[in-house]
């Protein structure tokens, strides 16, 4: 049995601390087969109900075997020590998607990049987007030709703010803000110099991603000691078993 300390839900606005916990179960002596046990706190997706007076369901949790996980780094991309770097070497399944410039971004070519990964995937698709490539994804969405079965979403700047530096990732913006056509987590900062807490949390609630306060917590990068981001990976976890 594997169990994650957990913090309850903020009630406000849908916003969830970080954490969660989970119990593996063996349902049957007969196989070999293992169910999650999850126990959401309040941790709901708007498409799910969960039965009254009852505080968790079983579900057959998606591995990362399953799927593409495609790396989406941001600006002059993620570093050896950054949490990216560190779940693309882990998971077997994880790939990057390169830029060819990494400190020039192009938002044409950038998003480009990330449909052609997401076209040429052969399993259902996870994009794990930190920073400037967040809003790649985002804007990248119009020219995906398969669906994606989810996105998990860390540090989105402002890129609609004029005072973000370079001036250029404006280029990026503004974000739309229709419902996304895949499940989402955005995990937001309280004091991410690159977006306010409340721009975060608007963004999140128009796309209806599930919006996660993750403290403050700078910009979620090796920068901030978010290297091996044990937290990150629990929650990135629990997000697989509800695809």
């Amino acid at each position: 049995m594997c169990v994650v300390s957990a913090s309850k839900p903020n009630s406000r606005h849908g916003c969830f601390c970080l954490g969660f916990y989970i119990e593996q179960v063996n349902r049957s002596h007969k196989t070999a087969k293992i169910e999650h046990r999850v126990h959401y706190f309040g941790f709901q997706a708007q498409t799910e109900t969960i039965a009254a007076n009852s505080c968790y369901r079983y579900m057959r949790a998606m591995k990362a075997k399953d799927a593409d996980i495609l790396i989406v780094p941001g600006y002059t991309n993620s570093g050896p020590d950054h949490w990216q770097s560190r779940w693309e070497t882990k998971l077997s399944t994880a790939r990057r998607v390169e830029q060819a410039e990494w400190s020039k971004p192009v938002r044409e070519n950038w998003t480009d990049a990330v449909a052609k990964a997401v076209n040429e995937a052969e399993r259902p698709v996870i994009l794990v987007a930190h920073s400037l490539g967040v809003p790649t994804v985002i804007q990248a969405i119009p020219k995906f030709a398969k669906p994606v079965a989810g996105a998990f979403f860390v540090a989105a700047p402002d890129v609609a703010n004029p005072k973000i530096k370079p001036k250029h990732l404006m280029t990026f913006g503004p974000y739309p803000r229709d419902p996304l056509p895949f499940p989402s987590i955005t995990v937001a900062s309280r004091n991410d110099p690159y977006c306010a807490f409340d721009v975060a949390e608007d963004i999140a609630g128009a796309w209806g991603s599930l919006f996660i306060d993750a403290g403050e917590s700078g910009h979620i990068n090796a920068e901030s000691g978010h290297g091996p981001w044990p937290e990150g990976s629990m929650t990135f976890a629990h997000f697989l078993t509800r695809l």
